[in-house]
């Protein structure tokens, strides 16, 4: 990439080193450690992240003005209260009583990771220019914690082992969104993370910002890798197969991607052909420099030259057959991580279920619930809404039939969420298929949970029985925020036997351990002030914190509660 004028050393090592408690110095030179995260590690349960206010006297900056963060206050935080779960009785019968029945045996404990946009800063095919005229979305075409995406996922991965051991998860699963513009160099970087492989997260050119190994956000790491014992699955989002998440590919971007010269397009907002046309320049970030800076983004006819940047040809666009068959490309288990399926009658291999005990009649059925390149965009034009066509919808029955009849309770991972969001990209366009879907899903009273990401948000919805005789057929659906933006989250679940006729789902969020001053603390500050700057900042709870931790309670059938009255491991009582 063509380099810009270099910045100070001095200001090289405030910026990164002030209260550095993971940092040691080399000759001179200041090195980072590799371990992002602390020796002891905590959930929301215990502690929350709180985003100071920005200073009133502060000016109103831009999500690009980087080096004036610290200066002005943004991007700043501290340790709030923990937040205790809240019990969920919404799909229980009127009366029920939330105090006689006792939690009894753990049944299943897992881990979801959802959205954290594996992101190639470099890539010449990106969406930066559009990030001033897309509102509160331009996050996703431009934020400063692009830098950072492979060094949050590892911190991510470093915590989820801590937390395994001291109570094992039987299982974790990423519930799409894993890279960010379906590259290749963007899914090799999240397998080898979860495979705990050396990470150089830079593309083209070798850049450093800051001379030296191991201190700057282009270095290469070695992940931790996730504990070998831990099996993880994966799920299809809209990012991983779809330019941005939001067109499909095509000839133009494909060879954008794996040259130098900067994506060229028209409004995708407002106009069907922008695909086609050259009237803006997307813009990438200059790795060369301590801030990412942009370049190369603005109007073609009023910029003159634009700067190229040095081609890779591993930045190239995958397909679904070749994303899903390079999770086969890993050391981890199980081979394919869900992609793979024994069955050869499987025609949908982003679709799959699997059982993580056999001593637990459970199954978690993973749904593809994203459009298909061959379906007709909606009104926005965007391929970011849910679908289950091209013969997904009868294959989600046909598990949900055979989960009922066989004595299962059920859990379905999907990328999109539903009943939430109908009829924006962020939920289901098509509002009557949705409808239906939901009432179909009543109709299996094992179903106990849909877990999606997607629109990155803690939130949790009961779709209640529509039988007040058959509390047993609602379910609940739990949502999780995304591993990229604040509070940058992911979950942990676990399923427990109580000792009446109920299950109870515990929900919990967690954030990643991160040591001062690591590049994953950077990665938050940043995060924080990107929400900031976009104007993001959510409403807090009472607690002052975004998290949600909830205890979701959902009546059994008398067979199940039958068939599960011995399984699981016993609680202290």
């Amino acid at each position: 990439m063509k380099k810009t004028a270099s910045v100070y050393p001095i200001l090289i090592a405030v910026v990164l080193c002030i209260c550095c408690s993971s940092c040691k110095k080399e000759g001179g030179i200041t090195q980072y450690d590799p371990l992002e995260t602390n020796s002891v590690v905590s959930t929301t349960v215990d502690r929350t992240i709180i985003p100071n206010d920005v200073p009133a006297s502060s000016p109103k900056i831009k999500s690009s003005d980087v080096s004036l963060f610290s200066q002005y206050g943004y991007g700043k935080w501290h340790y709030g209260l923990g937040l205790p779960y809240e019990k969920r009785l919404d799909l229980m019968p009127t009366g029920y009583s939330a105090t006689s029945p006792q939690n009894a045996a753990s049944l299943l404990r897992f881990f979801a990771i959802t959205d954290i946009h594996i992101t190639d800063k470099e890539s010449p095919a990106q969406a930066i220019f559009f990030s001033p005229y897309a509102g509160a979305n331009g996050i996703s075409c431009y934020a400063p914690l692009m830098l950072y995406s492979t060094h949050v996922l590892n911190a991510a991965i470093q915590t989820i082992n801590a937390l395994s051991r001291q109570h094992k998860f039987d299982f974790g699963i990423a519930l799409g969104d894993m890279i960010n513009n379906s590259q290749y160099n963007e899914l090799r970087w999240f397998i080898d993370i979860l495979d705990g492989k050396t990470i150089n997260p830079d593309s083209g050119t070798k850049d450093d910002p800051v001379k030296g190994p191991g201190n700057d956000y282009q270095d290469e790491f070695h992940a931790e890798g996730l504990d070998v014992s831990i099996p993880w699955y994966a799920t299809l989002g809209n990012h991983d197969h779809f330019w941005m998440g939001s067109k499909p590919m095509n000839d133009k971007i494909r060879q954008v991607m794996t040259g130098g010269t900067l994506l060229q397009l028209g409004n995708i907002f407002t106009d069907p052909d922008a695909m086609s046309k050259s009237t803006f320049s997307m813009g990438a970030l200059d790795g060369s420099t301590l801030y990412g800076d942009i370049i190369g983004s603005g109007t073609v006819a009023s910029m003159g030259n634009l700067p190229t940047i040095a081609p890779d040809p591993d930045r190239r666009a995958v397909t679904t057959t070749v994303l899903m068959n390079e999770f086969s490309n890993s050391t981890t288990l199980p081979r394919g991580h869900g992609f793979i399926q024994s069955d050869a009658r499987n025609k949908f291999g982003a679709c799959y279920s699997f059982e993580p005990k056999s001593d637990v009649p459970l199954k978690v059925i993973v749904l593809d619930d994203t459009e298909d390149e061959s379906d007709v965009p909606g009104p926005s034009g965007i391929y970011g809404y849910g679908s289950l066509g091209n013969g997904r919808y009868d294959w989600l029955l046909a598990q949900l039939q055979a989960g009922q009849s066989e004595g299962k309770l059920m859990v379905i991972g999907a990328h999109v969420p539903i009943g939430v969001a109908s009829g924006t990209p962020l939920g289901w366009y098509n509002n009557a298929d949705e409808a239906a879907l939901i009432k179909k899903l009543k109709e299996y009273p094992n179903l106990i949970l849909w877990m999606s990401g997607h629109r990155h948000l803690n939130t949790v919805t009961a779709f209640k029985s529509d039988d007040t005789g058959h509390p047993e057929n609602g379910f609940w659906e739990v949502e999780t925020k995304s591993l990229r933006e604040f509070p940058q989250q992911f979950r942990t679940f676990t399923i427990v036997r109580n000792t009446d006729n109920t299950v109870s789902i515990f929900a919990t969020n967690v954030d990643p351990d991160v040591k001062d001053g690591s590049f994953a603390a950077i990665s938050r500050s940043y995060a924080i002030a990107s929400n900031q700057t976009y104007g993001m900042m959510e409403p807090p709870l009472s607690t002052g914190s975004v998290s949600y931790n909830a205890e979701l309670v959902k009546q059994l059938t008398v067979d199940m509660q039958n068939k599960i009255k011995t399984c699981g491991t016993l609680l202290k009582k």
